[in-house]
């Protein structure tokens, strides 16, 4: 199993529906929203490295509303 975690910063006033969206992706365990440089920590579970990529890339990222992310692997 591969966990990351994914940093979101989100367009104002959007992060709550943007939890809510994210939460509904396969492969995502958790996500909170936080204070601080990004708007949420995502916390994905997968089989492999490149499913992270999918939910990010191709998930994540092409949701209305999402800025930018950061991805970081687990290494351990």
């Amino acid at each position: 199993m591969v966990a990351a975690y994914i940093m979101v910063k989100a367009n104002t006033g959007e992060a709550d529906r943007l939890k809510n969206t994210i939460l509904d992706i396969e492969g995502v365990q958790d996500a909170h929203i936080v204070a601080g440089d990004v708007d949420l920590i995502v916390k994905v579970q997968v089989e492999n490295p490149a499913e992270v990529k999918t939910i990010s890339a191709d998930g994540i990222q092409g949701i209305q509303g999402v800025e930018d992310t950061q991805t970081y692997i687990s290494m351990d």
